[in-house]
């Protein structure tokens, strides 16, 4: 059965929320024990979510019904205070994160596409890090990111924006 759900942009009141999905984007190999809560807290982590509202932060909430189920936000990080994807003070590094009962169903595919349309109008492109091991690299591969770095077990892919047009299916 196709799940039915809808996109609108993140408001502050989001904050909690994205607390949330900054959890499940922490990427846990097939096998291993999931990591506590309490990982996203780390200084290394928790700047993607802290503080929500900062004016260059945007992003897009996807909820079944009421019910918040995935989110997709950018947020800009200096040369002081890197990121894991990090690769300048211009290029804004995209975080994605479902409820493992919704991924694979085309949602964050369709959270992606926005993003893109929306980050085109203000950015030339846009960036993430993902481990090289995780499986939702294909989705950023599919949908137009490409390595340009490596960092360890994990790789940092760029893609490039069209003026408000998706520069790939």
């Amino acid at each position: 059965m196709k799940t039915v759900y809808t996109i609108r942009p993140i408001i502050i009141s989001d904050e909690p929320f994205l607390w949330e999905m900054l959890y499940h984007a922490v990427y846990v190999p097939s096998g291993e024990q999931p990591f506590p809560r309490e990982i996203i807290y780390k200084p290394e982590i928790k700047k993607y979510v802290e503080n929500w509202g900062m004016p260059d932060d945007s992003g897009f909430i996807s909820s079944h019904g009421k019910t918040p189920i995935g989110a997709v936000w950018l947020r800009k990080f200096t040369e002081n205070d890197k990121s894991y994807g990090f690769l300048d003070d211009t290029t804004p590094e995209l975080s994605i994160a479902l409820l493992p009962m919704y991924r694979g169903k085309g949602i964050g595919t369709a959270l992606l596409k926005q993003i893109f349309i929306t980050a085109s109008e203000r950015y030339t492109s846009i960036c993430l890090s993902v481990s090289l091991e995780n499986p939702a690299r294909r989705l950023y591969e599919k949908t137009g990111f490409l390595p340009v770095k490596r960092e360890g077990d994990s790789i940092i892919m760029l893609k490039h924006l069209n003026n408000g047009q998706l520069a790939t299916p």
